[in-house]
């Protein structure tokens, strides 16, 4: 690969595309595991969900503009409920949080995790009962320490010994015993399917169970009798497609319960083992169906407990991406094509890196289809690009879309309701998109479009 000097993203000169990208024989056709379970093409050749075509969408609401099944969204909870129906389900909120979202996990009998005190102020706001929230962080700051205790949340993931000293003179001062888990670090990393012993123990999270720190953790909370230890938590990774991973992570932290029962006799009643299930962003993905990932980490986790002689603990499990992802689609209009000399032709839209940071961030990789209408052109392979002043704003590295894609045409590009508006930034003053939620033929908004007064409103000086 030559070198580029925009970057690593740059560097595949050529109009050739990954080598799992083919050619499509039907340029208009989707693929349903990247779309919510409600979007069609209609017969007009535009996209629609749940009934509303998409050009009615971008009228109404403008682009760019990411667009929410809502009914595809409560599927997902739904599913997930129904395949852990005697564990606890906390959706990850930094996925996506608004009061909508927060409404929805919860009527559909939802836990939510939260870890920071933003996350917390919406959670609240959006009115899940503060019993089923988990706070998460590894730098909780006293005043989001003390706003969790006075809120009465469900229980709080400690991540340093700091930690427990501060939450522990907080909960005396005011007469609570919150139930708090451990989060530790178990040295698995499974991004990449690599189970990486001792290297992962080099991160900001968690307590090192190799180290030592975790079981000293676990002793001084249980002998202070302040707290309540309830269990322990780790999480190795995300976009995370077979359980390999976990069954390494459980069986080294149900090792550190055995542990702790042998040290002052107490066996703790929960056990989770986080997120980080994967969703298909393009046709190479595989994800687990819920109820098979049920199956697979119930089967480990009983394993390890009878290896261990322990009594298995409510587990409980954290999807944020696997919920909401799939459920949204961000709609564009395109304003430029650019053939560069034969090596690759530039699609540019009316957003980029500012509402999905990831392509860049992470060298994710998305797909992407003419939504505004069908074609009957041959397929043309090219990047879907932002409007930002930088190389690498590219939004979809590699897509085959109609060679007549035009300027005022509609792009979407699905797999973007998890950490695209969670992560987005008002990079060169751009407002952030909104989020429009859809269901049953009627578009309703539930997150704004930023203005430019949002952004003058800020800049007090």
């Amino acid at each position: 690969m030559r070198a580029h000097e925009a970057g690593a993203l740059h560097g595949d000169i050529g109009n050739r595309g990954p080598a799992w990208l083919r050619t499509p024989a039907d340029v208009n056709a989707l693929v349903p595991q990247l779309w919510p379970r409600n979007v069609t093409r209609g017969v007009d050749g535009s996209l629609a969900v749940a009934g509303l075509g998409v050009r009615d969408i971008a009228a109404e609401f403008g682009t760019p503009v990411y667009v929410l099944d809502s009914d595809d969204l409560r599927s997902r909870c739904r599913d997930f409920r129904a395949a852990f129906p005697t564990e606890d389900v906390y959706y990850a909120g930094k996925a996506f949080l608004c009061r909508a979202v927060v409404r929805t996990i919860a009527e559909e009998g939802l836990f939510l995790d939260v870890c920071s005190g933003g996350e917390l102020a919406v959670a609240l706001f959006g009115g899940m009962p503060p019993e089923r929230i988990g706070f998460h962080g590894n730098n909780k700051s006293t005043a989001e320490l003390s706003r969790a205790l006075d809120a009465g949340v469900g229980r709080i993931i400690v991540d340093s010994f700091g930690e427990i000293d501060r939450l522990t003179e907080l909960a005396r001062e005011r007469g609570v015993r919150p139930r708090v888990l451990i989060r530790v670090t178990v040295g698995v990393e499974a991004h990449t399917h690599e189970f990486i012993a001792t290297a992962h123990e080099d991160q900001k999270f968690g307590f090192s169970l190799a180290g030592g720190a975790a079981i000293a953790a676990a002793l001084r909370i249980l002998d202070a009798d302040v707290l309540e230890l309830r269990g322990l938590h780790s999480h190795i990774g995300s976009q995370i497609f077979d359980t390999s991973g976990f069954e390494v992570s459980a069986r080294r932290v149900l090792a550190l319960q055995a542990q702790i029962r042998d040290a002052r006799g107490v066996e703790l009643p929960e056990l989770d083992l986080g997120g980080g299930f994967g969703i298909a962003y393009t046709s190479q993905d595989d994800p687990a169906a819920p109820h098979d990932l049920a199956k697979r980490l119930r089967k480990i986790v009983d394993l390890e407990c009878a290896a261990e002689r322990l009594v298995v603990p409510r587990l409980s499990i954290e999807p944020g991406r696997a919920i909401v992802g799939p459920a949204v689609f961000t709609l564009y209009q395109v304003g430029t094509v650019k053939d560069v000399d034969g090596i690759r032709t530039y699609v540019s839209v009316d957003g980029g890196m500012s509402d999905n940071i990831r392509t860049a961030l992470y060298d994710a990789s998305y797909s992407a289809t003419l939504a505004s209408r069908a074609s009957i052109a041959e397929p043309m392979l090219a990047r879907v690009v932002g409007k930002h002043c930088e190389s690498g704003d590219i939004v979809v590295k590699d897509e085959f879309l109609p060679a007549d894609v035009q300027p005022g045409d509609l792009v979407a590009v699905p797999g973007t309701g998890a950490y695209c508006r969670s992560m987005a930034s008002n990079y060169n003053h751009v407002p952030r998109p909104p989020v429009v939620e859809v269901r049953d033929g009627r578009a309703r908004l539930i997150v704004r479009r930023e203005t430019e007064e949002d952004l003058l409103a800020l800049d007090v000086g």
